[in-house]
């Protein structure tokens, strides 16, 4: 997470604290159904357990935007947001790119994005291509 979005998490949770993690745990979930993502996926990304992505589902738990499992809910939602904007707003060209295999990456992105590495990989590479030097 840059410098940039973690200060715009804090200020978001300084006030409105309960606010700020009902958005983003609405956004991660939303993101993951349009991303195509299972619950165990989501849950290997977060690092919780498939339990914790239920509770959450259902509204009994939220990511607080501070934690850890709140910086990689931010970064799933921003992999969103880019691979959208490159991809046009196309659902199927989006879940094709997700699941294929990468030369950029060296491997598929959707196996990448479960551990937090491969996850910041795969953002960085897509900052890359929105932004191109």
């Amino acid at each position: 997470m840059t410098q940039a979005e973690s200060g715009a998490a804090q200020g978001l949770a300084a006030r409105l604290p309960g606010d700020a993690a009902r958005v983003l745990s609405g956004a991660v979930l939303r993101t993951a159904g349009l991303l195509g993502l299972s619950r165990a996926t989501l849950a290997r990304l977060l690092g919780v357990s498939e339990a914790g992505v239920s509770r959450l589902a259902s509204g009994a738990r939220q990511i607080d935007p501070d934690s850890k499992e709140g910086e990689l809910a931010l970064m799933l939602v921003r992999l969103y947001r880019s691979l959208d904007a490159l991809v046009g707003n196309d659902a199927e060209q989006r879940l094709r790119w997700l699941s294929g295999f990468n030369r950029g990456l060296n491997g598929k992105p959707v196996e990448l994005i479960e551990r937090a590495e491969g996850l910041a990989g795969v953002v960085a590479y897509l900052d890359g291509m929105r932004a191109p030097l």
